[in-house]
Protein backbone atom coordinates (compact mmCIF):
# COMPACT_ATOMS: atom_id res chain seq x y z
CA UNK A 1 0.00 0.00 0.00
CA UNK A 2 1.56 3.32 -1.05
CA UNK A 3 1.81 6.37 1.17
CA UNK A 4 -1.01 8.35 -0.48
CA UNK A 5 -3.46 5.49 -0.03
CA UNK A 6 -2.44 5.13 3.63
CA UNK A 7 -3.03 8.81 4.29
CA UNK A 8 -6.40 8.58 2.56
CA UNK A 9 -7.44 5.71 4.85
CA UNK A 10 -6.24 7.59 7.92
CA UNK A 11 -8.31 10.55 6.82
CA UNK A 12 -11.39 8.36 6.48
CA UNK A 13 -10.93 6.95 10.00
CA UNK A 14 -10.39 10.37 11.55
CA UNK A 15 -13.38 11.74 9.68
CA UNK A 16 -15.56 8.89 10.87
CA UNK A 17 -14.50 9.44 14.47
CA UNK A 18 -15.19 13.16 14.27
CA UNK A 19 -18.59 12.50 12.72
CA UNK A 20 -19.45 10.05 15.49
CA UNK A 21 -18.47 12.52 18.19
CA UNK A 22 -20.35 15.31 16.45
CA UNK A 23 -23.48 13.20 16.08
CA UNK A 24 -23.34 12.21 19.76
CA UNK A 25 -23.14 15.86 20.74
CA UNK A 26 -26.01 16.60 18.37
CA UNK A 27 -28.19 14.01 20.12
CA UNK A 28 -27.21 15.27 23.57
CA UNK A 29 -28.03 18.89 22.84
CA UNK A 30 -31.04 18.55 20.60
CA UNK A 31 -33.21 16.22 22.71
CA UNK A 32 -36.55 16.41 20.94
CA UNK A 33 -35.65 19.68 19.24
CA UNK A 34 -33.40 20.89 16.46
CA UNK A 35 -29.63 21.08 16.19
CA UNK A 36 -28.12 22.86 19.21
CA UNK A 37 -31.50 23.37 20.88
CA UNK A 38 -31.79 23.09 24.65
CA UNK A 39 -34.90 21.11 25.64
CA UNK A 40 -36.15 21.31 29.22
CA UNK A 41 -38.49 18.57 30.43
CA UNK A 42 -41.44 19.62 32.60
CA UNK A 43 -43.87 17.24 34.30
CA UNK A 44 -47.00 18.13 36.29
CA UNK A 45 -50.26 16.64 37.54
CA UNK A 46 -52.91 18.92 36.01
CA UNK A 47 -54.96 18.19 32.89
CA UNK A 48 -54.41 20.09 29.66
CA UNK A 49 -57.38 22.42 30.22
CA UNK A 50 -56.19 23.63 33.61
CA UNK A 51 -54.96 27.25 33.90
CA UNK A 52 -51.59 25.98 35.17
CA UNK A 53 -51.05 23.87 32.05
CA UNK A 54 -52.15 26.72 29.79
CA UNK A 55 -49.69 29.00 31.60
CA UNK A 56 -46.92 26.49 30.97
CA UNK A 57 -47.80 26.42 27.27
CA UNK A 58 -47.52 30.21 27.36
CA UNK A 59 -44.13 29.91 29.06
CA UNK A 60 -42.93 27.49 26.38
CA UNK A 61 -43.99 29.93 23.65
CA UNK A 62 -42.36 32.92 25.41
CA UNK A 63 -39.13 30.99 25.98
CA UNK A 64 -38.94 30.09 22.31
CA UNK A 65 -39.58 33.74 21.39
CA UNK A 66 -36.98 35.09 23.81
CA UNK A 67 -34.34 32.56 22.75
CA UNK A 68 -35.06 32.66 19.03
CA UNK A 69 -35.90 28.96 19.18
CA UNK A 70 -32.69 27.97 20.96
CA UNK A 71 -34.53 26.83 24.09
CA UNK A 72 -37.86 25.04 24.43
CA UNK A 73 -39.84 22.99 26.93
CA UNK A 74 -41.37 19.54 26.59
CA UNK A 75 -44.46 19.47 28.83
CA UNK A 76 -45.86 16.23 30.26
CA UNK A 77 -49.25 16.84 31.98
CA UNK A 78 -51.69 14.64 33.89
CA UNK A 79 -49.08 12.90 36.09
CA UNK A 80 -47.63 10.88 33.20
CA UNK A 81 -44.18 11.33 34.78
CA UNK A 82 -45.46 10.73 38.32
CA UNK A 83 -47.33 12.54 41.06
CA UNK A 84 -46.10 15.77 42.67
CA UNK A 85 -43.81 14.04 45.16
CA UNK A 86 -42.30 11.80 42.49
CA UNK A 87 -41.68 14.77 40.19
CA UNK A 88 -39.99 16.70 43.01
CA UNK A 89 -37.70 13.72 43.60
CA UNK A 90 -36.86 13.66 39.89
CA UNK A 91 -35.90 17.32 40.13
CA UNK A 92 -33.57 16.49 42.99
CA UNK A 93 -31.72 13.85 40.98
CA UNK A 94 -31.67 15.99 37.84
CA UNK A 95 -33.71 13.69 35.61
CA UNK A 96 -36.49 16.28 35.31
CA UNK A 97 -35.96 20.01 34.77
CA UNK A 98 -39.21 21.51 36.07
CA UNK A 99 -42.45 20.70 37.81
CA UNK A 100 -45.43 22.47 39.30
CA UNK A 101 -46.03 21.65 42.92
CA UNK A 102 -48.33 22.92 45.59
CA UNK A 103 -46.45 24.63 48.41
CA UNK A 104 -48.17 22.10 50.69
CA UNK A 105 -46.63 19.15 48.87
CA UNK A 106 -43.15 20.63 48.93
CA UNK A 107 -43.10 21.38 52.65
CA UNK A 108 -41.93 17.80 53.21
CA UNK A 109 -38.76 18.75 51.30
CA UNK A 110 -38.53 22.42 52.34
CA UNK A 111 -40.07 22.71 55.83
CA UNK A 112 -40.37 26.51 55.85
CA UNK A 113 -42.85 26.23 52.95
CA UNK A 114 -45.33 24.91 55.52
CA UNK A 115 -46.06 28.54 56.38
CA UNK A 116 -48.18 28.80 53.22
CA UNK A 117 -50.45 26.02 54.48
CA UNK A 118 -51.35 27.86 57.65
CA UNK A 119 -55.12 28.45 57.66
CA UNK A 120 -56.34 32.04 57.39
CA UNK A 121 -52.78 33.33 57.03
CA UNK A 122 -53.82 35.80 54.34
CA UNK A 123 -56.51 38.43 54.81
CA UNK A 124 -57.57 38.42 51.16
CA UNK A 125 -56.28 38.01 47.59
CA UNK A 126 -54.55 41.41 47.60
CA UNK A 127 -52.62 40.56 50.74
CA UNK A 128 -51.75 37.16 49.24
CA UNK A 129 -50.13 38.62 46.11
CA UNK A 130 -48.50 41.46 48.00
CA UNK A 131 -46.63 38.83 50.01
CA UNK A 132 -45.82 36.49 47.11
CA UNK A 133 -44.55 39.27 44.84
CA UNK A 134 -42.57 40.88 47.64
CA UNK A 135 -39.38 40.13 49.53
CA UNK A 136 -40.90 37.31 51.61
CA UNK A 137 -42.21 35.44 48.58
CA UNK A 138 -38.88 35.75 46.74
CA UNK A 139 -36.94 34.59 49.78
CA UNK A 140 -39.09 31.47 50.09
CA UNK A 141 -38.66 30.66 46.39
CA UNK A 142 -34.92 30.48 47.02
CA UNK A 143 -35.20 28.51 50.26
CA UNK A 144 -34.89 25.06 48.67
CA UNK A 145 -31.61 25.41 46.83
CA UNK A 146 -29.77 23.28 49.39
CA UNK A 147 -32.22 20.52 48.42
CA UNK A 148 -31.50 21.05 44.69
CA UNK A 149 -34.82 22.88 44.21
CA UNK A 150 -35.11 26.39 42.81
CA UNK A 151 -38.44 28.23 42.77
CA UNK A 152 -39.07 30.17 39.56
CA UNK A 153 -42.50 31.72 40.14
CA UNK A 154 -45.86 31.34 41.83
CA UNK A 155 -49.13 30.34 40.22
CA UNK A 156 -52.50 31.23 41.69
CA UNK A 157 -54.25 28.24 43.24
CA UNK A 158 -57.02 30.32 44.76
CA UNK A 159 -58.58 29.57 48.10
CA UNK A 160 -59.20 26.02 49.25
CA UNK A 161 -62.69 25.08 50.40
CA UNK A 162 -64.47 22.00 51.72
CA UNK A 163 -66.66 19.82 49.52
CA UNK A 164 -68.55 16.77 50.70
CA UNK A 165 -70.87 13.98 49.60
CA UNK A 166 -73.62 13.60 52.19
CA UNK A 167 -73.91 16.83 54.15
CA UNK A 168 -72.65 20.39 53.89
CA UNK A 169 -69.92 21.95 56.01
CA UNK A 170 -71.37 25.19 57.38
CA UNK A 171 -69.60 25.28 60.76
CA UNK A 172 -66.42 23.62 62.03
CA UNK A 173 -68.46 21.21 64.15
CA UNK A 174 -69.93 19.76 60.95
CA UNK A 175 -66.53 18.15 60.30
CA UNK A 176 -66.69 15.95 63.39
CA UNK A 177 -66.45 12.30 62.47
CA UNK A 178 -65.86 13.05 58.79
CA UNK A 179 -62.92 11.68 56.82
CA UNK A 180 -61.53 14.54 54.76
CA UNK A 181 -58.89 14.04 52.11
CA UNK A 182 -55.87 16.32 52.46
CA UNK A 183 -52.61 16.68 50.60
CA UNK A 184 -49.54 15.00 52.01
CA UNK A 185 -48.94 17.97 54.30
CA UNK A 186 -48.53 17.83 58.06
CA UNK A 187 -49.95 21.34 58.34
CA UNK A 188 -53.09 20.32 56.43
CA UNK A 189 -53.43 17.28 58.67
CA UNK A 190 -53.22 19.43 61.80
CA UNK A 191 -55.76 21.90 60.40
CA UNK A 192 -58.42 19.21 59.86
CA UNK A 193 -57.76 17.82 63.33
CA UNK A 194 -58.16 21.29 64.85
CA UNK A 195 -61.54 21.60 63.16
CA UNK A 196 -62.65 18.21 64.45
CA UNK A 197 -62.35 16.12 61.30
CA UNK A 198 -60.29 13.04 60.43
CA UNK A 199 -57.57 13.97 57.90
CA UNK A 200 -56.80 11.34 55.25
CA UNK A 201 -53.82 11.99 52.93
CA UNK A 202 -54.54 10.61 49.45
CA UNK A 203 -52.91 11.51 46.13
CA UNK A 204 -55.04 13.75 43.93
CA UNK A 205 -55.11 11.20 41.13
CA UNK A 206 -56.73 8.62 43.42
CA UNK A 207 -59.25 10.97 45.01
CA UNK A 208 -62.17 10.49 42.61
CA UNK A 209 -62.20 6.76 43.34
CA UNK A 210 -61.79 7.37 47.07
CA UNK A 211 -64.81 9.66 47.07
CA UNK A 212 -66.90 7.32 44.94
CA UNK A 213 -66.08 4.31 47.11
CA UNK A 214 -66.65 6.14 50.40
CA UNK A 215 -63.04 5.88 51.54
CA UNK A 216 -63.35 9.58 52.39
CA UNK A 217 -66.45 11.71 53.00
CA UNK A 218 -65.09 14.82 51.36
CA UNK A 219 -62.05 16.85 50.41
CA UNK A 220 -60.87 20.44 50.11
CA UNK A 221 -59.67 22.32 47.07
CA UNK A 222 -60.29 25.30 44.81
CA UNK A 223 -63.28 25.53 42.42
CA UNK A 224 -61.37 24.86 39.15
CA UNK A 225 -59.82 21.67 40.55
CA UNK A 226 -63.20 20.62 41.96
CA UNK A 227 -64.88 20.71 38.55
CA UNK A 228 -61.98 19.75 36.25
CA UNK A 229 -61.38 16.59 38.31
CA UNK A 230 -65.09 15.70 38.03
CA UNK A 231 -65.39 15.60 41.83
CA UNK A 232 -68.57 17.62 41.33
CA UNK A 233 -70.13 14.41 40.00
CA UNK A 234 -69.73 12.82 43.43
CA UNK A 235 -69.84 15.71 45.92
CA UNK A 236 -72.87 17.99 45.82
CA UNK A 237 -71.99 20.33 48.70
CA UNK A 238 -69.30 23.03 48.29
CA UNK A 239 -68.59 25.45 51.18
CA UNK A 240 -66.81 28.73 50.50
CA UNK A 241 -64.87 28.77 53.76
CA UNK A 242 -61.56 29.73 52.08
CA UNK A 243 -59.47 28.18 54.85
CA UNK A 244 -56.18 28.42 53.00
CA UNK A 245 -54.57 30.15 50.02
CA UNK A 246 -51.75 27.75 49.21
CA UNK A 247 -49.86 28.86 46.08
CA UNK A 248 -48.62 26.58 43.37
CA UNK A 249 -44.91 26.92 42.69
CA UNK A 250 -42.99 26.31 39.48
CA UNK A 251 -39.86 24.51 40.67
CA UNK A 252 -36.67 23.80 38.77
CA UNK A 253 -33.87 21.38 39.47
CA UNK A 254 -30.69 23.23 40.42
CA UNK A 255 -28.76 20.34 38.85
CA UNK A 256 -30.28 21.40 35.52
CA UNK A 257 -30.31 25.15 36.22
CA UNK A 258 -26.63 25.31 37.14
CA UNK A 259 -25.65 23.76 33.80
CA UNK A 260 -27.48 26.41 31.80
CA UNK A 261 -25.74 29.38 30.22
CA UNK A 262 -26.52 32.61 32.18
CA UNK A 263 -28.36 33.98 29.16
CA UNK A 264 -30.59 30.91 29.05
CA UNK A 265 -31.21 31.28 32.80
CA UNK A 266 -32.40 34.84 32.16
CA UNK A 267 -34.73 33.68 29.40
CA UNK A 268 -36.18 30.93 31.58
CA UNK A 269 -36.73 33.35 34.48
CA UNK A 270 -38.44 35.90 32.21
CA UNK A 271 -40.66 33.29 30.55
CA UNK A 272 -41.66 31.90 33.95
CA UNK A 273 -42.54 35.38 35.24
CA UNK A 274 -44.62 36.09 32.14
CA UNK A 275 -46.45 32.78 32.58
CA UNK A 276 -47.32 33.69 36.17
CA UNK A 277 -48.95 36.96 35.07
CA UNK A 278 -50.80 35.11 32.31
CA UNK A 279 -52.02 32.39 34.69
CA UNK A 280 -53.42 34.79 37.29
CA UNK A 281 -55.87 36.28 34.79
CA UNK A 282 -56.89 32.84 33.56
CA UNK A 283 -57.39 31.69 37.14
CA UNK A 284 -59.83 34.46 38.00
CA UNK A 285 -61.89 33.69 34.91
CA UNK A 286 -61.75 29.94 35.48
CA UNK A 287 -62.83 30.24 39.11
CA UNK A 288 -66.06 32.01 38.19
CA UNK A 289 -66.70 29.58 35.34
CA UNK A 290 -66.12 26.62 37.65
CA UNK A 291 -68.54 27.84 40.31
CA UNK A 292 -71.22 28.25 37.66
CA UNK A 293 -70.38 24.83 36.21
CA UNK A 294 -70.74 23.32 39.69
CA UNK A 295 -74.17 24.93 40.10
CA UNK A 296 -75.22 23.52 36.74
CA UNK A 297 -74.17 20.08 38.03
CA UNK A 298 -76.61 20.48 40.95
CA UNK A 299 -73.90 21.34 43.47
CA UNK A 300 -75.07 23.66 46.24
CA UNK A 301 -72.62 26.47 47.00
CA UNK A 302 -72.66 27.64 50.63
CA UNK A 303 -71.51 30.97 52.06
CA UNK A 304 -70.21 30.31 55.58
CA UNK A 305 -69.02 32.14 58.67
CA UNK A 306 -65.27 32.08 58.12
CA UNK A 307 -64.63 33.69 61.52
CA UNK A 308 -65.85 30.52 63.24
CA UNK A 309 -63.39 28.41 61.24
CA UNK A 310 -60.53 30.86 61.83
CA UNK A 311 -61.13 30.77 65.59
CA UNK A 312 -60.82 26.98 65.61
CA UNK A 313 -57.40 26.98 63.99
CA UNK A 314 -55.93 30.11 65.61
CA UNK A 315 -53.94 28.05 68.18
CA UNK A 316 -51.99 26.49 65.31
CA UNK A 317 -49.93 29.66 64.96
CA UNK A 318 -48.76 29.51 68.58
CA UNK A 319 -47.96 25.82 68.10
CA UNK A 320 -45.51 26.33 65.21
CA UNK A 321 -42.37 24.61 66.48
CA UNK A 322 -39.82 25.90 63.97
CA UNK A 323 -38.69 29.38 64.96
CA UNK A 324 -37.92 30.47 61.38
CA UNK A 325 -41.37 29.41 60.16
CA UNK A 326 -43.07 31.12 63.10
CA UNK A 327 -41.17 34.34 62.33
CA UNK A 328 -42.13 34.24 58.62
CA UNK A 329 -45.79 33.70 59.56
CA UNK A 330 -45.60 36.76 61.78
CA UNK A 331 -43.95 38.83 59.03
CA UNK A 332 -46.66 37.80 56.55
CA UNK A 333 -49.44 38.79 58.92
CA UNK A 334 -47.78 42.19 59.46
CA UNK A 335 -47.59 43.03 55.74
CA UNK A 336 -49.89 45.96 54.99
Amino acid sequence: MNKSVSMFLVGLVVGALLSTVGFAYFLKTRGAGTLGQTVLKLGHSQDTGHPVHLAMEHMKKRLEELSGGRVTIDIYPSSVLGNETQCIEQLQNGSLAMTKTSAAAIENFIPIMSVYSMPYLFRDADHYWQVLDGAIGKKLLASGESKFLRGLCYYDAGSRNFYTKEKPIKMPDDLKGMKIRVMNSQTAVEMIKAMGGSPTPISFGELYSALSQGIVDGAENNPPSFTSSKHSEVCKHFSLDGHTRVPDILMMSTKVWDKLDPQIQNWVSQAASDSSTFQRKLWQEKTQESLEEARQADVTIYEVDTAAFAAKVAPMFDAIEDEATREVAKQIQEVR
